[in-house]
């Protein structure tokens, strides 16, 4: 059964949830909002804290400067009191002890010496006070604040208006803002959602996809809008995006010519088994060498069908990561000479050299795999060299590391086609792999597996010289966990 959205969560049941979730612009225009919100209370608590210090400080100094005129002239009469009400100030001889609280209230203030011992009273809305002891003639300066607080408290008003203006039309600023830097993104997921309802796409469709894709750069979104911060997390995002259709080119172009190699190796045995079946239907019937060499033919084809089958059914369980790798510790010289025997048997009149010496080479490794991959080797260096051509097999280990070599003087590798001979159906000469029955793939699966097994390919290879193809894997020096044999 095909599994659909599993990397989807299940939609909210909760409505605010659901709104929330539905538009990335209105979470960012709400993001933005409160943020600018609480930058505007922040600064208004500043200027609170300043205005108010700055109304104590005002009426300190003005207080001050009145205690100086007193203690040069003398406290004055009541006759002069009603000339004073003009004045943001007055002075008031008192009957009694003075009241109220002592600097250490503003303990920040740099406090002048003429009231330093005076009693404060406030309230900074209407007044400042300051009694005085006078030496036994208390008096008290009050400062009227009523002016001053009324331009602060109208500038504050002033102030707020416009930081609500400022939110408001920035809240419909910011989302015609978001919405242009986000556009990009929304072309971007328009044509994933187009990609992703496309069964089939060309090679076509997807270079016109590319090319859209391509065109949300640096140059094109800053035509539009300049934000540089944005401008780069969206080249990059289309960047990501455009190297991820890159892949799925390369993939996808693999996977054609793939299936068109497969295509082409299976046509030519089908054909070939057509052509003896006619024969067989024609003269077949009454010819008994035209029957025997109709059923050999059809035979010999029908084992080439079957090698090919199943390469491609290994490949494609590799493909799937489906195919086992049961790895233990395992002796590469013993698999080797298991190797050389099995090939001297089928190919007795092949010169083959075993090289390697009596200390065990051990490795952490499939005994099967490695030796369908010493086959593989082997097979192709007896296929592609002459009959007398000697095949060299050597296992050697050094610095921690084993390495296989097989070797040939055979028809060698051109240069250009070293850095494709592990890719599948590739050929260097295909008349001549027509020949040998050979698939194309042989070195795909040999290198899906060391590339399994931690290792690697070196090829060496002169035209009409021969060539020196060597896996290498880790060595082993004591026998691994129990938890490590398990199949990977």
């Amino acid at each position: 059964m095909e599994r659909k959205g599993r990397f989807q969560s299940p939609p909210p049941t909760d409505p605010i949830t659901a709104v929330r979730d539905s538009s990335l612009a209105l979470r960012l225009n709400i993001g933005f909002f409160l943020r600018q919100l609480g930058i505007f209370l922040v600064m208004d608590l500043v200027l609170v804290v300043l205005a108010m210090a700055g109304l104590v400080l005002y009426a300190e100094n003005r207080c001050a400067d009145v205690a100086a005129l007193v203690e040069e002239r003398g406290v004055p009469t009541q006759e002069a009191l009603a000339w004073m009400e003009a004045s943001d100030y007055t002075i008031q001889p008192l009957d009694r002890e003075p009241e109220g609280y002592h600097v250490t209230v503003f303990s920040w203030l740099p406090v002048r010496p003429e009231i330093a011992d005076g009693l404060r009273t406030w309230d900074l809305t209407q007044y400042y006070r300051v009694e005085q002891s006078n030496n036994g003639s208390p008096y008290a300066i009050q400062v009227s604040l009523t002016g001053l607080f009324a331009t602060l408290y109208w500038a504050g008003i002033v102030l707020l208006v416009c930081q609500v203006l400022a939110l408001v039309s920035n809240l419909f600023g910011n989302r015609r803002s978001i919405r242009r830097v986000l556009r990009p993104i929304q072309e971007l997921a328009s044509t994933a959602a187009r990609l992703n309802s496309m069964t089939h796409m060309s090679r076509r469709e997807l270079e016109n996809l590319a090319d859209e894709l391509d065109k949300i750069n640096a140059k094109h979104l800053d035509s539009r809008i300049d934000l540089p911060a944005t401008q780069k997390e969206l080249r990059s995002l289309a960047q990501s995006i455009n190297d991820m259709l890159d892949r799925v080119n390369r993939a996808y172009s693999a996977q054609m010519r793939f299936v068109s190699d497969a295509s082409h190796e299976l046509r030519t045995p089908i054909a070939v088994i057509q052509g003896y079946a006619a024969l067989l239907d024609r003269w077949g019937k009454s010819d008994p060498e035209a029957l025997q060499e109709s059923i050999d033919a059809i035979r010999g084809e029908a084992a080439s069908m079957e090698r090919l089958v199943e390469q491609l059914l290994f490949l494609a369980r590799g493909d799937n990561d489906s195919q086992p790798v049961k790895k233990e510790r395992l002796d590469l010289t013993g698999l080797a000479g298991e190797v050389i025997r099995a090939e001297e048997m089928i190919h007795p009149q092949r010169t083959l050299l075993p090289c390697w010496g009596e200390e065990p080479v051990a490795v952490f490794a499939d005994p099967g795999l490695m030796k369908q991959v010493m086959r593989i080797l082997m097979d192709n260096s007896i296929k592609y060299s002459p009959p007398q051509g000697r095949v060299y097999l050597r296992v050697t280990q050094s610095q921690g590391y084993a390495r296989v070599t097989v070797q040939d003087e055979g028809m060698g590798i051109p240069p250009q086609g070293i850095p494709h001979i592990f890719e599948r159906f590739y050929r260097t000469d295909q008349s001549r792999d027509r020949k040998t029955g050979g698939t194309g793939l042989g070195l795909s699966i040999a290198k899906w597996i060391i590339d399994h097994h931690g290792g690697w390919f070196e090829v060496v290879s002169r035209v009409d010289v021969g060539t020196r193809i060597t896996f290498v894997l880790p060595t082993i020096s004591a026998p691994p966990p129990e938890g490590e044999q398990a199949a990977s």
